[in-house]
């Protein structure tokens, strides 16, 4: 019998976090790659060039990691050819399946963060300014690109299972629960 992925004792080394945008990915990839001493590499600065334009190197960059026997990172991307990548390579995937409001609510929290305090994210680029980013359709409007893509992984998660039934899915509903499970996992340096 296959160890329960919840348990302390289970030991991962390619790990994917799934969940809606707003959800808390990046955060959760940070937390356990300083907890578990995992390199966290991070999508969004690997897909976004100056300008926020795709960089052309992008699933190459995303398969040289992938080779790697130890990273973590979010799982997106996937109407690019992220998943065959990514999803045959880990050894677990954890979904944050969160309520929606918990979800907007800290997505509203960042972007305005970001939006006001002009924070540089990947390769120069900046959030929008506030006004720019409530006009526009989903791909320009973080926030309505949540709303149309928030049961996406309620939607995609059976084929997922199907698909690569050998990665182990850790469900979490709430941030209570994600966090007892992170405590619980060993610290190593």
């Amino acid at each position: 019998m296959p160890e329960d992925p919840a348990s302390p004792s289970f030991s991962a080394q390619r790990i994917l976090i799934a969940g809606i945008t707003g959800s808390g990915k990046t955060t959760l990839a940070r937390r356990l790659a300083e907890r578990l001493g995992l390199p966290h590499i991070e999508l969004d600065a690997l897909f976004h060039g100056p300008g926020w334009t795709p960089r052309a190197s992008f699933l190459s960059d995303v398969r040289a990691f992938a080779a790697t026997e130890r990273w973590v990172t979010e799982w997106q991307y996937s109407a690019k050819g992220t998943d065959p990548i990514l999803a045959s390579r880990a050894d677990l995937a954890v979904w944050l399946d969160y309520p929606y409001a918990i979800a907007r609510a800290r997505l509203l929290r960042r972007t305005v963060s970001r939006s006001l305090l002009r924070t540089e994210m990947w390769n120069g680029n900046r959030e929008k300014p506030l006004w720019a980013m409530l006009r526009g359709g989903p791909e320009e409007n973080i926030l309505r690109w949540q709303t149309e893509t928030r049961g996406k992984w309620r939607e995609r998660m059976p084929a997922v299972r199907a698909e690569y039934p050998e990665l182990p899915v850790l469900r979490m509903a709430h941030p209570r629960e994600t966090e007892r499970w992170l405590q619980a996992l060993p610290r190593i340096h």
